[in-house]
Parts: structure tokens; C-alpha cells; sequence
């Protein structure tokens, strides 16, 4: 006998009619797309999913309840920020029946942060992202060069920067040449073309310095300024940038990664040139101390030369009295030696015949020898007797 005596096919009182699962889940599927359709929620995201297919699948929830989402690749690819889990998102999609799990399920076709537009979010997750891996960091900001003899300016050829940009270069120092790199500054695809006309730029022969420029306009205007493309073409260009993007108030991403930031074309002009005013000036000012110093260091000169010619002078004069003194000494020395002033005390010099061989013993001159006698005042030849 039957578990189910009610729904005995025999008989069957209450007319039950069975349907298969899948045909139940097509009902109700037709049922609940027909009512709802489109739908628009907001929750927060939670068990973030992203595989390789390039779709999305997530879980939208409140402190009441979760509903499953998915995002499909082609509207995955549109978002200009990232999803993760816990970030409170505003959804606009459609409803479904995933009815191979019986469950239903958001398909998600625009999603937006809450409390914030999607941009400002792709700004701040990219500048998070940036940050971390150091693109940002004051301390691989490079100085730029006292004199460039050649700078490259990254802008539109057509625009009013790049006029402003050439009128200050030209007006402050004439030893710059000024190459231009043109690119688009706004517009759809413009921040892969900026990138590219970067890098150009950082290669041309003999460039020193590279100015990317644009003029004011609105966020949306200086959006390709926070492309992550030109950000990472500024950090690897080969010579310093400097970024003269918007007005003061405007700062994008490449016024934080270039290695200098002017508030205005203008102005980079003044950063990267100088003022050949203010160097004449300042060489003037130069020349005018070598000239003072040099007067002064040849007055000094001049007084030390002559006190060491008075001290040269002294010091011969008290050296020429000391030889002078020291000459009569040996004068005096020499005349008591000498011979003839012996003589003149009255002591003679005996010498043998020939007037040159001194006889000192009375040996040399024997009886019948001729002598000679020196005296002080002449000589006497005698012949010895004994």
C-alpha cells in the first residue's frame, strides 16, 4: 500500500498534477523575471570572486539579507574602479534564475561606489596601488638641470600652453632649444597617446628636461592625467619631468609622480629656464666683488712684499756687519802671522845663500857660507866666520 494514499494515481481526489523540477523552475523563472526585470539595490559587496573568465561574482548583502550577483566580462571591463569585498556599491541590473542551483541572482550591468562617484574611487584606489609601490615617494624625484640646452615640451601643438609655455622660455633665456612633442590632451584614448608621446620625448637626441603641459578645464577634462600609462611613462623617462597640468587647484596623479610640479605652463617655463636678466645681474655683482677682492688682495700684497723687502733689507745690513766684524777679526789674526810685522818688533829672518831656504840651525850655514839677513828695513849679506 502506498506512503502517499492521497496522491494514489487511481483515484487522485485532489487532482494533483506532477511537473519535473526543471519545469517548475522555468515557471518560476518566468514568473519572477516578468515581475521584476529590472531592478536597482544597493548593498555591500562580500565573497568577491574574480575568475579568469573575466567575470565577476559576488554576493550582495544588508544586515537583513544576501542576494548572489554576477557581473559579466563585457560590463566587468567598463568599471573604472576596482570591486572588493566590503565596499558599499549602489547596482543596477537585472534579475534572474540561475536554475541549474535553483537560486536567484542579480545581473549586475552598472555598479557605483556609495557615497562617491566612480571616478573619485578610481582615483583613490589607483593612487593607493601607485603609493605603494613608491611611483609617489619624494625621494626618486630627480633636480633638474641649471641650464638645459635642450628641453621637450609633451602637449598640443595648437593649444594655449604651449604658446604661454614658448613666449616665458624665449623671453627669460635664449640658450634653450625647445623641441615639441605633440599629442591629444583630452579625449577618449588620449592618456595611451600621452604615455607614448612621453616617452618619445625622454629619447630625442640631447633633451635634458621634459615638460608635459595642458591648460584648465574640468575633472573630466584632466581625467588622462591620472591614467595609470602616463603616470608610469613620467617615472620612466630617462630625465626629470616636470608636470604643468590644470590650474593650481588641479592636481592628478602625474603632478604627484613628475619630479617637478608648476602650477601652470607658465610657470614651468620659469622652473626649468633661467632668467638671463637675473644671471647678467648677478654676474655683474660677481665681477664687481673679484674686482674688489682683487684690489684688496693686491694692496695686501703690495704691504707684505714691502715689509718683507724692510726685513730682507735689515737682515742683509746686520749680516753684512756680522762678515764685516768677523773679517777684521781674521785681519787682525792674519797680520800677527804675517811675517814682516814680526820684523817690525825687531826680530830678523836669516836665509841661506840662494834668498830662499830658511836657516833655522846653525848646521846650514857653515864658516865661509854666504847668509842673508832680513830685517824690517832691507837685507844684509854676511859670510859666516864660526
Amino acid at each position: 500500500m502506498s506512503s502517499f494514499p492521497l496522491f494514489q494515481s487511481s483515484d487522485n481526489p485532489y487532482g494533483v498534477v506532477f511537473e519535473s523540477v526543471g519545469g517548475l523552475t522555468e515557471r518560476i523563472k518566468e514568473t519572477l523575471e516578468g515581475e521584476f526585470g529590472g531592478v536597482a539595490v544597493r548593498g555591500e559587496i562580500s565573497n568577491l570572486s574574480r575568475p579568469r573568465s573575466g567575470h565577476l561574482y559576488f554576493s550582495l548583502k544588508d544586515q537583513a539579507a544576501g542576494i548572489r550577483a554576477v557581473m559579466w566580462r563585457s560590463d566587468a571591463q567598463r568599471l573604472p574602479f576596482d570591486l572588493s569585498d566590503g565596499l558599499a556599491v549602489r547596482l543596477v541590473g537585472r534579475l534572474t534564475v540561475y536554475s541549474p542551483r535553483g537560486e536567484y541572482q542579480i545581473i549586475a550591468q552598472a555598479i557605483e561606489p556609495e557615497g562617491m562617484g566612480a571616478q573619485e574611487l578610481a582615483f583613490r584606489q589607483l593612487f593607493a596601488r601607485l603609493s605603494a609601490e613608491g611611483l609617489f615617494d619624494p625621494d626618486r624625484k630627480r633636480p633638474l638641470p641649471r641650464f638645459p640646452r635642450r628641453i621637450a615640451v609633451v602637449t598640443s601643438p595648437t593649444g594655449a600652453a604651449v604658446r604661454d609655455l614658448l613666449q616665458v622660455t624665449g623671453r627669460r633665456w635664449e640658450g634653450t632649444d625647445v623641441l615639441i612633442v605633440p599629442t591629444r590632451v583630452q579625449g577618449l584614448g588620449v592618456g595611451r597617446e600621452i604615455a607614448a608621446a612621453l616617452e618619445l620625448a625622454g629619447l630625442a637626441p640631447g633633451v635634458e628636461v621634459v615638460i608635459v603641459a595642458r591648460g584648465g578645464g574640468s575633472a573630466e577634462d584632466l581625467s588622462p592625467f591620472n591614467d595609470e600609462r602616463v603616470v608610469r611613462a613620467i617615472v620612466d623617462c630617462p630625465v626629470p619631468v616636470v608636470a604643468a597640468v590644470g590650474h593650481e587647484i588641479d592636481v592628478t596623479l602625474a603632478d604627484l609622480a613628475a619630479d617637478r610640479r608648476a602650477l601652470t605652463p607658465s610657470e614651468a617655463g620659469e622652473l626649468v629656464v633661467p632668467d638671463g636678466a637675473e644671471i647678467a645681474m648677478h654676474l655683474d655683482r660677481l665681477a664687481q666683488a673679484l674686482r674688489h677682492a682683487g684690489s684688496g688682495r693686491l694692496r695686501d700684497a703690495r704691504a707684505g712684499l714691502d715689509h718683507l723687502a724692510r726685513g730682507l733689507t735689515a737682515a742683509l745690513g746686520q749680516d753684512l756687519e756680522r762678515r764685516r766684524h768677523r773679517l777684521d777679526r781674521l785681519k787682525t789674526s792674519l797680520d800677527a802671522l804675517n811675517p814682516e810685522a814680526v820684523l817690525a818688533r825687531g826680530y830678523s829672518l836669516t836665509l841661506a845663500q840662494d834668498g830662499r831656504t830658511v836657516v833655522r840651525d846653525p848646521s846650514q850655514a857653515p864658516a865661509g857660507t854666504l847668509i842673508q839677513t832680513v830685517l824690517a828695513g832691507g837685507r844684509i849679506t854676511s859670510r859666516v866666520e864660526s
